[in-house]
């Protein structure tokens, strides 16, 4: 079996062996090749691809592809369809090399992976690219005709079917002697073949290596940059392979055109004006029309090119035929009869009533998709009697744009893969591993928390990766170099300080909670409970995909944190009004209804102290517009629907809720149907539907909010 090797990776800008292995694998293609064409064997065998195999098992992707692609190319020399057929013999590099990479060839059963592989590949490939470029006569000996004769199969599928099977045999015996001769390499040179270029330490090359097949991403930065080659390289071919079969379709038209055209006048030039009645009164029974019908014959038969030619005689009520040469596919119509007038032809019905010259006509109906061309044939007087009329066969010219487009595609093919692969190991070894390797160490130090010893030892490592890329990769290298050699302790000391952060932030919340808490005898459990609905509603909007811009982790995390800071300014309202045993006056409501903007004023002097992006900005909003209805009726300002912040939307049903199912001094808890029934009923007035949705829908966490607080 093929066994990959860790042999020792030759960093030698100078190493010469892959070039080496490159030249003798091609030599060892057009060896084998020639001698199998020598042999005339009655089985068909190529054996074209056996150093293909070898340079992409010895040397990796980039050799294995081109020795394929030279080894065409220097048979086309030969025989010029060998270009075409060159992309087989890159995709079984690429093919070859992949299943080595992932060392599926240690085994038999990888083997005959590989040669099942190759053989759907030239099969496949080879039988598309002559059906496509010159069409298929199955010669009935053939085995391809064998199958066909069998009826299930068409032409087409038999041919390929019998492709697949002749390179079952040719790549089984390409498998073999590329094994045989791998095995004649002493494995200490094997290693010597390798197509690398690192520009770092090698042994952690290796691990980037395993690291990358391991990890799943959407797009690698390798898969990015072959994107973004083969759309430029696709976009370029097809705009060009579109001009240029455009260009070439105009040209062949144009040249067939002017045979038509030639065509049309030697006939014309043949054929005496002043005799047409006298055939069509003797029906043709006349030496000189005899002998006029064996001219047009020559003319036809002696332009292949030409798919019809006869002369008719333009009437009212359709072709009178005057001449009409035998063909192939239709034969000829009789001196005399009316032929009805074809669409394509009733533009111009006008002109060939009149004896007028036409200009070429381009037709599509039962007799093919011809070109057409009518000169008209005149009498000694002048007069047109009649029109000399050559076909060309359109079809035979889009099949010839057919075979030009598959040979373009061909080798374009041929040069994307050998384009691709390059600039694949090209950016592998100049970007890709470099900048993996960084990419590594950076994701440990970022991980490395606050033990400075782990911390030493990561910038040690990232120090050891000697990245030598001669350009700005290597200037990031030595930039992060010396930032994670200085910035160490900065690091730590930022994560310490963000934990005082975080831990001051989260006291002042229940500092200034609690400070309301204490006022208000009504509020018991209020800032706990509404802070446990509010959790439930925006997760429950998030589940639901409801707000999906707006809903984010940190959004989220601001949200349910500020939420005991909604009634803040509560502190600014007199204790008269606040703890009121009864229903108060619309005096002292307008009193109340100030602690929304107090709120508000006091969360913003609180931001402005702190300065940044501050979680307490979704504090200011629950605190100035908890009140506000979707409808536009709450307070303070009167917004409604999506211009009131959706925390403080969130917040509208959680408190609202709360104080429904919560004892007052001026009233007793409401039952939980009922205080749901009331938060239904302000669907869509009161409230944000989606909020109320996702609050019905949270029905059981609801419940256990309750039942902590003991109001179940």
């Amino acid at each position: 079996m093929l066994k990959r090797r860790s042999a020792p990776v030759n960093n030698n800008k100078h190493n010469l062996a892959p070039l080496i292995l490159c030249i003798a694998c091609v030599f060892i293609n057009l060896l084998f090749n020639n001698l199998i064409s020598r042999a005339e064997l009655p089985v068909p065998l190529y054996l074209d691809t056996i150093g293909t195999v070898l340079a992409a098992v010895l040397g990796g992707t980039l050799p294995g592809v081109l020795v394929g692609f030279f080894t065409n190319f220097f048979i086309s020399f030969i025989r010029q369809e060998a270009l075409y057929y060159g992309v087989i013999n890159v995709m079984i590099a690429v093919s070859t090399s992949y299943l080595y990479n992932r060392k599926k060839l240690k085994k038999l059963w990888g083997l005959i992976v590989l040669v099942l592989v190759l053989t759907l590949i030239s099969g496949i490939v080879g039988a598309v690219i002559p059906w496509y470029m010159e069409g298929l006569a199955l010669e009935s000996a053939s085995l391809s005709g064998e199958i066909n004769k069998i009826g299930i199969f068409g032409p087409f599928v038999s041919y390929m079917i019998s492709n697949i099977v002749t390179n079952f045999f040719d790549k089984t015996l390409t498998v073999i002697i590329a094994l045989f001769l791998y095995r004649l390499i002493p494995d200490k040179f094997r290693g010597k073949f390798k197509f690398t270029g690192w520009r770092q330490t090698p042994s952690t090359g290796e691990e980037l290596i395993s690291k990358y097949r391991s990890e799943k991403r959407a797009f690698s930065m390798r898969i990015k940059m072959l994107i973004v080659l083969m759309i430029a390289l696709s976009t370029v071919a097809a705009v060009g392979t579109y001009i240029s079969v455009r260009v070439y379709y105009k040209s062949m038209i144009t040249q067939h055109t002017a045979l038509a055209q030639g065509t049309a006048k030697l006939a014309a030039r043949e054929i005496d004006g002043d005799k047409i009645e006298d055939y069509l009164a003797s029906d043709g029974d006349s030496e000189d029309y005899r002998r006029s019908h064996r001219l047009l014959e020559d003319i036809l038969y002696s332009s292949p090119e030409i798919a019809y030619l006869y002369v008719y005689q333009m009437k009212p009520d359709g072709f009178h035929v005057v001449f009409d040469i035998d063909t192939e596919d239709i034969p000829a119509d009789k001196i005399g009869e009316v032929l009805p007038y074809d669409d394509g032809f009733e533009p111009y019905l006008s002109e060939l009533l009149s004896g007028e010259p036409v200009e070429p006509v381009i037709t599509d109906d039962e007799y093919g998709h011809l070109l057409t061309v009518a000169e008209p044939v005149y009498d000694s007087a002048g007069v047109c009697r009649c029109y000399a009329i050559a076909d060309v066969d359109v079809e035979m010219l889009i099949n010839n744009m057919h075979s030009f487009l598959m040979e373009m595609i061909a080798v374009f093919f041929s040069f994307l893969i050998l384009i691709c692969v390059f600039v694949i190991w090209l950016t592998d070894y100049h970007i890709i591993f470099p900048l993996r390797a960084i990419t590594m160490q950076i994701d440990k130090i970022s991980k490395s928390g606050n033990d400075q010893e782990t911390l030493d030892n990561d910038v040690r490592k990232i120090r050891k990766l000697k990245i030598n890329t001669g350009d700005e990769i290597e200037q990031l290298y030595r930039s992060l170099c010396t930032m994670t050699l200085n910035q160490s302790e900065q690091m730590r000391s930022i994560r310490r300080l963000s934990d005082s952060t975080v831990k001051m932030q989260d006291g002042l919340i229940i500092t200034m909670a609690d400070m309301v808490e204490n006022r208000d005898s009504d509020t018991g459990a209020h800032i706990q409970k509404t802070s446990a609905y509010v959790k439930i509603i925006v997760e429950g909007l998030k589940e639901k995909g409801y707000y999906p811009e707006k809903i984010t982790p940190k959004f989220m995390s601001d949200v349910v944190r500020s939420a005991p800071l909604h009634d803040v300014g509560k502190i600014n309202i007199p204790d008269g009004v606040l703890n009121k045993p009864g229903k108060l006056t619309p005096e002292e409501y307008e009193i109340m209804k100030t602690h929304t903007t107090a709120g508000k004023n006091i969360m913003e002097h609180a931001i402005e102290t702190v300065e940044g992006d501050s979680y307490l900005k979704e504090a200011r909003n629950m605190a100035a517009y908890h009140h506000e209805r979707w409808d536009g009726k709450g307070y303070p300002e009167g917004l409604h629907g999506e211009v009131i912040p959706l925390s403080a939307r969130i917040m509208a049903v959680a408190d609202v809720f709360d104080a429904l199912t919560s004892p007052r001094v001026y009233k007793p808890a409401f039952p939980l149907d009922k205080a749901l029934s009331i938060i239904e009923e302000g669907n869509g007035t009161q409230f944000d539907p989606k909020c109320v949705e996702v609050f019905i829908d949270s029905l059981d966490e609801v419940k256990k909010v309750l039942r902590k607080y003991d109001q179940a």
